[in-house]
C-alpha cells in the first residue's frame, strides 16, 4: 500500500468518526427536552427533632427489643407472641412485603438478557398482488408451489436492553425502596399490635384490682345496711339512714357490674386483635400491676428517625421517589437494545431442518424520543410532585412523632407527681381509719363506725389505682412513641435529586 492509499484510508476513517460523532450529537440534541422539572422540597433537619427542656423522665434510656418482657409477666408475653403470629393485620403486612419482593424480582428480571425458544407453524395462502406475488404461482421447476405454503420457524430469540443512562437501575432501586419501606411498615405494625395488646392486658389487670376494692366497699356497705335495718326495726333510728345505706350498697354493686362488663369488652377487643376464635384466647389470671419503668433518652435528634419504624418507612418511600425521578429523567435520552435470532426458517416443512434453512439475525436498535406530545414531561412532573408530597408527609410525620413523645412524656411527669401526692393523701386518711379501728378494738366505738372509717381509704385507693393504670397506659404509649425496640441498621440518608 503506497502513501497515497494510506492517506486516503486515514482520511476515510477520520471522516467516518466525524460523521458518527456528528450523528450522535444531533441525535442527543434532537431528543425530547425537560421543561417541567421543579426544585425538590426540603426534608426536616434532624436538629429540629428535640424536646422542651422541662420534659424529662430520669430513668433508663431507649426501649429494648421485646420491650414488654421487662414487666416479667408470662401471660403478657404469651399473648403478644400469639398476636404477632396470628393477628390479621400482621398477615396483611407480611403479604404486602411478599408482594413488594415480587415487584422487585419482576423489575430486576427485565434488566438482564432475555432468551426465548420459538416455534411457529403458518399455513398461508399467498396473495398474487402482494409482495410475495410470484410465490402465488404453481411452477415446481422454479421452486414455486403456490398459492398455499406451510411455513415453519424454530429457533432461539434473545434481547438485551443496554442501560446507558441508568433508567433500569433507577427502576430497580425504586422497587427496592418500596420493599424496604414495607419491611419497616411490618415492624411498625408489630409495634402497634404489641402496644395495643399490652394496653388491653393491663386494662384488664387494673379492672381486676378495681373489683377487689369495690368488693371491700360492698362488704362495708352490706354490713351498714344490716346494722341500720336492725336499728330501724327496733325503732332506734329513722328509716332514712337505712335507705341511704342501701343506696350506697346499690351504687357499689352497679360499679362492680360495670367493671365486670369492662373486662368482657377488653377480652373481646383482645380476641379480635390477636385473631383468636371463640375459645382461642387463654384465661387471663389477676396479677399485681408492675412499677412504672418509663424513661426518656437524654436526647432525641437523629436517633428518633432510626428508632421509629414508621419514619423509616416514610424515608424509604421518599428515597424510592427520588429513584423514580431519575428513571423519568433517563427516559428523555436515547435507548439502545440488541435483538438476535438463531434457528431455521423454511416455506416448506420438508426443508425446515436443512442446512440451507438456517437463519441468523442480529438487530441493534436505537430509539430516540423527539416528539411525544408532552408525555415524558408529564411523567417527570408527576414523579417530582409525588416525591414532594412524600417529603411533606414525611416532615409532618416527624413533627407528629416529636409531638407524641413530648405529650406522652409530659403526661407521665404529671401522673408521677399526682401519684406521689395521692399516696400521701392515703397515708393521712389511713391515720383516721387506724384511730377508729383502735377505738373499736378497745370497745370505745361500734363495728359499724370502724367499717365506715375504711370507706374513705378504699375510695382513695381506687383513685390511686386509676392513676397507676393511667401511668401504665402512658408508659406503653411512650414506648410506642419512641419506636419500641426497633432500630434501623443504617438510617436512610435522603439526597433529593
Amino acid at each position: 500500500m503506497n502513501m497515497n492509499q494510506r492517506s486516503v484510508l486515514r482520511d476515510g476513517r477520520w471522516r467516518r468518526r466525524v460523521l458518527c460523532v456528528a450523528w450522535l450529537s444531533s441525535a442527543l440534541s434532537g431528543c425530547a427536552l425537560i421543561h417541567h422539572d421543579t426544585t425538590p422540597y426540603t426534608e426536616i433537619a434532624p436538629e429540629q427533632i428535640n424536646l422542651a427542656d422541662d420534659i424529662h423522665l430520669a430513668r433508663d434510656g431507649w426501649p429494648a427489643a421485646r420491650w414488654w418482657t421487662r414487666y416479667g409477666d408470662e401471660q403478657l408475653d404469651a399473648l403478644i407472641d400469639q398476636a404477632l403470629a396470628n393477628a390479621p393485620t400482621m398477615v396483611i403486612a407480611r403479604t404486602r412485603v411478599a408482594q413488594a419482593r415480587s415487584d422487585v424480582e419482576l423489575v430486576s428480571a427485565g434488566t438482564g438478557l432475555q432468551v426465548v425458544a420459538l416455534a411457529l407453524l403458518d399455513r398461508e395462502h399467498v396473495s398474487a398482488n402482494g409482495f410475495l406475488g410470484p410465490f402465488a404461482q404453481n411452477e415446481p421447476a422454479l421452486g414455486l408451489t403456490g398459492p398455499w405454503y406451510t411455513e415453519g420457524v424454530v429457533g432461539l430469540g434473545a434481547s438485551l436492553n443496554v442501560d446507558l443512562w441508568g433508567k433500569q437501575r433507577a427502576q430497580v432501586a425504586a422497587s427496592l425502596g418500596v420493599n424496604n419501606a414495607r419491611l419497616a411498615e411490618t415492624s411498625a405494625v408489630e409495634l402497634e399490635i404489641s402496644a395495643d395488646v399490652a394496653q388491653l392486658y393491663y386494662g384488664i389487670q387494673t379492672t381486676y384490682q378495681l373489683i377487689d376494692l369495690l368488693n371491700e366497699l360492698h362488704e362495708t356497705a352490706e354490713f351498714a345496711v344490716q346494722a341500720h335495718e336492725a336499728r330501724a326495726a327496733r325503732g332506734l333510728e329513722a328509716r332514712t339512714l337505712l335507705e341511704e345505706a342501701r343506696a350506697q350498697q346499690l351504687a357499689v354493686e352497679r360499679q362492680i357490674v360495670s367493671a365486670q362488663t369492662q373486662i368482657k369488652q377488653f377480652r373481646e377487643s383482645m380476641r379480635a386483635l390477636v385473631g383468636a376464635g371463640p375459645d382461642g384466647l387463654p384465661a387471663i389470671e389477676p396479677v399485681a400491676l408492675p412499677r412504672s419503668q418509663a424513661a426518656l433518652p437524654p436526647a432525641l435528634s437523629y436517633e428518633l428517625l432510626a428508632r421509629r419504624p414508621d419514619l423509616q418507612a416514610m424515608r424509604w418511600y421518599v428515597e424510592s421517589s427520588f429513584d423514580r425521578i431519575d428513571a423519568a429523567k433517563a427516559a428523555f435520552y436515547p435507548s439502545f437494545d440488541i435483538k438476535a435470532f438463531f434457528g431455521v426458517n423454511a416455506l416448506h416443512l420438508a426443508d425446515l431442518f436443512t442446512h440451507a434453512s438456517q437463519q441468523i439475525n442480529l438487530i441493534p436498535g436505537l430509539y430516540l424520543p423527539i416528539f411525544d406530545g408532552g408525555r415524558l414531561n408529564a411523567n417527570l412532573g408527576g414523579a417530582r410532585e409525588g416525591s414532594n408530597l412524600l417529603i411533606e408527609q414525611y416532615n409532618q410525620a416527624v413533627l407528629n412523632a416529636v409531638r407524641d413523645v413530648a405529650q406522652t412524656g409530659s403526661r407521665l411527669q404529671a401522673l408521677d407527681a399526682q401519684t406521689e401526692l395521692q399516696k400521701q393523701r392515703i397515708e393521712s386518711i389511713a391515720f383516721t381509719r387506724d384511730s377508729v379501728e383502735a377505738h373499736y378494738q378497745r370497745g370505745l366505738t361500734s363495728r359499724l363506725a370502724a367499717l365506715q372509717a375504711r370507706q374513705p381509704v378504699i375510695a382513695e385507693q381506687v383513685a390511686l389505682l386509676e392513676l397507676r393504670g393511667q401511668m401504665l397506659s402512658q408508659e406503653i404509649a411512650l414506648t410506642k412513641a419512641l419506636g419500641g425496640g426497633y432500630r434501623a441498621a443504617a438510617p436512610v440518608e435522603l439526597k433529593p435529586r
